[in-house]
């Protein structure tokens, strides 16, 4: 089911991305400001205000992704995140390519030991 479009992402780029996330079963988009997937609480991709889609890569498949499709690390808000490569538009638009480093990203953040959550039960009301 598709959520409610994000604020100042476009339309198109947004779309990619959904029909990207569907082909993965379990993985659903989620963020209402800024999309992104998450496995065991860590996130492993995401689109950007400008569009950008962003993956979570281990370190040598990262390497091999920066050089092969000639791109860089992702920046936000002035930091560099350095295990997520940003994806160019050209492979951005080739769903059935793109989807192996889709895959790779789900694989290595699946590997990684679960997240604690940081959320409480809220105490139940007694009348």
């Amino acid at each position: 089911m598709a959520k409610k479009p994000a604020a100042g992402i476009p339309a198109d780029k947004l779309e990619l991305y959904e029909k990207l996330v569907a082909t993965t079963p379990n993985v659903e988009r989620k963020g209402a400001t800024m999309p992104y997937t998450s496995v065991n609480g860590h996130m492993f991709s995401f689109l950007t205000a400008a569009g950008t889609l962003a993956l979570r890569l281990p370190a040598e498949e990262r390497e091999a992704f920066l050089k092969k499709f000639k791109t860089r690390l992702c920046e936000q808000h002035g930091r560099v995140m350095q295990e997520y490569v940003e994806v160019p538009d050209a492979l951005f638009e080739k769903t059935h390519e793109l989807k192996a480093f889709f895959d790779v990203s789900v694989a290595y953040v699946s590997a990684l030991k679960p997240k604690r959550t940081t959320r409480k039960d809220k105490p139940s009301r007694k009348t």
